[in-house]
């Protein structure tokens, strides 16, 4: 009999789709800081991402209830370490709000200013960060320098050049150094100046166009189902700004100067363009205020408080329009020097969720230029 000879033939993975899952970070050059994205992919195609989130397992939310109501603006200061004076800001309306308290003109005046050159601070960060990552390094050295210019009167007025710990409640700290108006309006005609260098770098370069024209475009259905805000929503043509329709601060009396810049591509590219004009506009801003300023007659900048601050029992809801999007702020209160509930609504943690939405149907190449052009802070997300 003749012998057989048997052959087996191994087919493998090709005769089928087969998918991989990727684990992109939490420790890893195309994300920000520890986000981890877990996505799925079908060849270079993305079917399915899930961001997960809590490396940094702060804790912010029970560390408030116990401190202080002067304490816990030190807390609220850092989840998003590149807008510290909003982030404090928006504390320290909830505990007036809660106590019925009237914050003197002076301060109210001078807090909008510094919420706009911190509203800068935050932009320049991106606007030159954002080009790093898709391969343009020369726009962060001009960023970096702006930031300085702004820095450098922000530490002056504060003593700090992160986090501020200006705000205080009924007010702020103290009044301007002598002379510090003129400096800062130097400073931000200076940074005006050389604001060209954005256009002319990046959104005319046809390298940075292709990579972000038409790429992670968000619906505007998708910026309601997730909470979208800030930038990112005005990028999809939602026309939401706080500052315009809620007003607080000073800015119902600066709506001649404000401008809620919109587009309705909701793409990468309008994305990096809503943050640009909005940085225009924050410096333009910011001029009104030092015009204002210089209009009021001297008188306190804060109003003094008791030994021991207790808000009355009850509770109330802030929101401001940081420079990420919209930041709300919980307060409920037992009528002790410590908050009962301090709930904190941050901007980027609603914001990273819409990468649900947006990775899906993408190349993996497209996956840093969308994650890029979100525009949040990880510490924002793991509050």
């Amino acid at each position: 009999m003749t012998p057989t000879t048997e052959t087996m033939v191994g087919i493998g993975g090709a005769a089928e789709s087969t998918d991989m899952v990727l684990n992109i970070g939490p420790q890893h050059p195309s994300t920000h800081g520890v986000l981890r994205l877990r996505l799925v992919l079908d060849g270079e195609r993305i079917t399915h991402a899930e961001p997960v989130i809590g490396y940094m397992h702060r804790g912010a939310e029970k560390l408030f209830e116990a401190r202080d109501y002067r304490q816990i603006i030190m807390l609220a200061n850092r989840h998003d370490w590149l807008s510290a004076f909003s982030n404090e800001l928006g504390v320290v309306l909830a505990v007036e709000r809660m106590l019925g308290m009237e914050v003197p003109a002076r301060a109210v005046w001078t807090r909008t200013l510094l919420a706009e050159l911190n509203r800068v601070l935050n932009h320049l960060m991106f606007l030159g960060s954002y080009p790093l990552e898709l391969g343009g390094i020369t726009p962060v050295f001009y960023a970096f320098r702006e930031r300085e210019v702004l820095q450098n009167v922000m530490e002056e007025v504060s003593g700090g050049r992160m986090h501020y710990m200006f705000n205080r409640v009924g007010g702020l700290k103290e009044d301007l150094p002598a002379g510090w108006a003129a400096r800062a309006r130097a400073a931000v005609a200076d940074v005006r100046s050389r604001m060209d260098r954005f256009d002319d770098l990046v959104l005319g370069n046809e390298i940075f166009r292709g990579r972000t024209r038409g790429v992670g475009p968000l619906a505007p259905e998708a910026v309601h189902a997730y909470g979208v805000s800030g930038p990112i929503a005005r990028a999809s043509g939602v026309d939401f700004d706080l500052r315009r329709d809620e007003p607080y601060l000073a800015y119902g009396e600066l709506q001649d100067t404000l401008r809620v810049v919109t587009r309705q591509e909701g793409d990468c590219l309008a994305r990096f363009e809503v943050l640009l004009e909005q940085t225009h506009n924050a410096l333009d801003l910011a001029d009104a205020c030092l015009d204002r300023l210089a209009e009021l007659p001297p008188g306190p900048i804060n109003q003094r408080l008791p030994k021991v601050l207790k808000a009355p029992e009850g509770h109330t809801y802030a929101w401001t329009e940081n420079p990420l999007g919209i930041n709300g702020y919980y307060l409920v209160s037992k009528g002790e020097k410590t908050p009962y509930r301090l709930k904190l609504r941050s901007a980027s943690y609603n914001n990273i969720q819409a990468l649900v939405e947006l990775l899906p149907g993408t190349l993996v190449a497209d996956m840093v230029a969308i994650l890029g052009s979100l525009f949040f802070v990880v510490g924002d997300i793991d509050k």
